[in-house]
């Protein structure tokens, strides 16, 4: 862990989820930009058109092929749902089994950088290994209040690992 940021990390399991909400697609510059945000944006605005859309106060940002030297990746803003219904225009779903993930929370206060460095050396400090199932290689828990924009948001970090 960072000598000048500490983030408290543990396993946590979370149970398999469908989930509805806006695909993005693009590399980390597009995303550092403001593409994603964007995209959480307008999650928010159409959030009331997602049925049997659970845990409406929480947006979740799945991201795929997201790993550490890699150009770009997938990004999922999404709500779980209860269960899949007509799904909106423009709208995906996606599905995600029962994981174990390596979770910390991102203050408001925290570098982003740092946050992930210490949770992908907390991982290597346990002897887990990073799981990355479909090609999920993590995800984030935002809570749906907060501006897209803020340039110091925070959230939960959520890595799958082997035990």
């Amino acid at each position: 862990m960072s000598a000048q940021q500490r983030n408290d990390a543990s396993l946590t399991t979370k149970e398999a989820f469908q989930a509805v909400g806006l695909k993005w697609e693009g590399t980390f510059a597009e995303a550092a930009a403001g593409g994603i945000r964007a995209v959480h944006r307008q999650l928010k605005e159409r959030l009331e058109e997602i049925p049997h859309a659970i845990h409406k106060d929480t947006m979740l940002g799945l991201s795929y092929h997201a790993f550490p030297g890699g150009e770009g990746f997938i990004h999922y803003a999404v709500v779980e749902v209860e269960k899949l219904g007509k799904v909106p225009d423009g709208m995906v779903t996606v599905s995600v089994p029962t994981l174990t993930y390596a979770a910390c929370q991102h203050s408001k206060e925290q570098a982003i950088e740092a946050s992930y460095t210490n949770i992908y050396s907390w991982i290597k400090e346990q002897g887990y290994k990073e799981y990355s199932p479909d090609h999920l290689t993590h995800f984030e828990k935002y809570p749906m209040s907060q501006d897209p924009y803020d340039d110091h948001p925070e959230f939960v970090i959520m890595i799958p690992v082997e035990t």
